[in-house]
C-alpha cells in the first residue's frame, strides 16, 4: 500500500468516527438550554470603589439622538454602581468604567454593547458588529456643553 492510499483510509476512518459520534450524541433538552440562558443572565458582581466613582460621573437622564431616536440612562437601586440603558424596546445593564481620557464607558455586562459618554455627546456601539447603534445622543447637560462649544 502506498502513502496516498494509507492517508485516504485514515481520513475516511476519522470522518466515519466523527459522523458516528455526532449521530449518537444526545440532543440537549430545551430545559437545559433555558437553564444555560438563565445562568448567563446572572446577577452582576458587586461594584468596586472605582466603578462606584465612575457611576457618579455618568450623565443620567433622557437623551435625544440622531434620526429621532431616544435613549434613557438610569441608576438601579437594586444594583448600586450599575446603569440601565433603554432605547426603543431594548434594555441593557451596564457597568460604568472611567477611561484614561476622561470619557465614561458603560459596558454591557453581557459584553456586546458599549456606551461612550463625552462632555458633549454619547454613542451606543455594538462591539461585535463594530457598528454604532445610536449616535449624537445628548441629555440636558451635554446639550448645554455643546451650545457653549458652538459659541466659542
Amino acid at each position: 500500500m502506498n502513502l496516498k492510499s494509507t492517508l485516504a483510509i485514515a481520513a475516511a476512518l476519522c470522518l466515519g468516527a466523527t459522523a458516528a459520534a455526532a449521530q449518537t450524541a444526545p440532543a440537549k433538552p430545551a430545559a437545559a438550554k433555558k437553564a444555560v440562558a438563565k445562568k448567563a443572565e446572572a446577577e452582576p458582581i458587586p461594584a468596586s470603589a472605582e466603578q462606584l466613582a465612575a457611576a457618579e460621573r455618568v450623565y443620567y437622564g433622557t437623551y435625544d439622538c440622531e434620526f429621532g431616536k431616544t435613549a434613557h440612562v438610569a441608576t438601579l437601586p437594586k444594583y448600586p454602581g450599575y446603569a440601565e440603558v433603554k432605547s426603543g424596546n431594548r434594555t441593557w445593564l451596564m457597568k460604568p468604567v472611567a477611561s484614561s481620557t476622561g470619557a465614561i464607558r458603560l459596558e454591557d455586562i453581557k459584553g456586546q454593547y458599549l456606551v461612550l459618554q463625552i462632555a458633549n455627546k454619547s454613542m451606543l456601539f455594538d462591539t461585535k458588529s463594530g457598528q454604532r447603534v445610536l449616535d449624537g445622543c445628548m441629555n440636558a447637560e451635554q446639550k448645554a456643553v455643546s451650545a457653549s462649544l458652538a459659541k466659542q
